[in-house]
This record gives structure tokens, sequence and C-alpha cells, in this order.
């Protein structure tokens, strides 16, 4: 849910408690000025058959992270809808993909205190061979990229989205387990 302030789109996210059920609503911006993470959020990974991850690089325009590495898709779940909503709305927003045509599966439910990541969170791998045709406004570019040569870039300070190492050691001991 959206509403106009002045000239900016103000997004309202759900405030949840420590057990993720929600409690309040609180527009964004006012929960990245007071550093809050107690709401939700998804992300996930397009991997195919020979287990690299596909890892788009965030415009140079965006408010948050410009020109850092991401997750294949990402996103806020807005107040009113439950993560599933929230991954499928990405997913098109972000990928133009639908998610009735993608395998893909939950492999993590993140929390701030236990996982150290951001807000609450679900995490998504998406099981595919094709490079989608992502959205030009939210990444300037995208690469597959084997999970250890990813780690090694992060290793080496490649500017990331402040999730995105947790997530890749989750999802390299996901892809270690199948």
């Amino acid at each position: 849910m959206y509403e106009q302030k002045g000239t900016c789109m103000h997004e309202l996210l759900d405030i949840v408690n420590e057990y993720d059920e929600i409690i309040d609503q609180k527009y964004r911006n006012e929960i990245y000025e007071k550093k809050l993470s107690y709401f939700r959020v998804i992300n996930a990974f397009l991997i195919n058959d020979k287990k690299q991850v596909w890892i788009p690089r965030r415009t140079k325009h965006k408010k948050l992270f410009p020109l850092c590495l991401d997750t294949s898709v990402g996103g806020h779940v807005s107040s009113g809808e439950n993560y599933q909503q929230a991954f499928e709305r990405e997913l098109k927003e972000e990928l133009n993909l639908d998610s009735a045509q993608c395998r893909y599966e939950v492999i993590a439910k993140l929390t701030p205190y236990e996982h150290k990541v951001s807000a609450f969170m679900q995490l998504y791998v998406i099981y595919t061979q094709i490079s989608p045709k992502y959205n030009a406004n939210d990444f300037e570019s995208a690469e597959w990229i084997d999970i250890l040569d990813l780690q090694e870039k992060l290793n080496r300070g490649e500017p990331t989205k402040n999730d995105l190492p947790i997530l890749v050691k989750i999802l390299d001991q996901f892809v270690d387990k199948s």
C-alpha cells in the first residue's frame, strides 16, 4: 500500500514482533530513518544446473546500496501482503517472471536476532537455466557466477547490499545439501 506525500511515494509496511506477528504499520522511510528491523522482506536467488547463482548489480540511481551486488530478487513485504504475495510481486516487477511458471522453494526463514539480517525474511531459491529480462530501473547488469567465486568476491570487499554475504552463506549450505 502506498500513500502520496508531496512528490514522494511512501510504502506502508507491517511492523512485527519477535514472533513475526503484525503489531503495527509504519512507512518505509520512517523505518529506515529509525533503523528498525521489525519489518518483513523477501529475497531469492536464481540458480542453474551448474549450481551457479544469478547475481545482479543495482543501478546507480538506487537510494540504498547503489551499484552494489544484490540477491536475484528482493523487496519489502507491503502492508497487507504475506511473504508469498511479495515474492510473486517482486519476481514479476524485477525479473518479469511469473511464479506459476517457475520451480522454486523456500529455503530459510530468517530473523534479525538469530541470523543478524536487516529484517524478518523469507529466502527462496528459483531453479532456472535462463537469464531473466531484468528491470533496468532496478539493475544495471547481472552475471551467472559460481557460489565459491561469489564468496571470494565478497571476501575481497566487493560492495554489496548489507545482507548478501549472510544470504550467500545460507545458499551455499543449502546447495551443498542438495
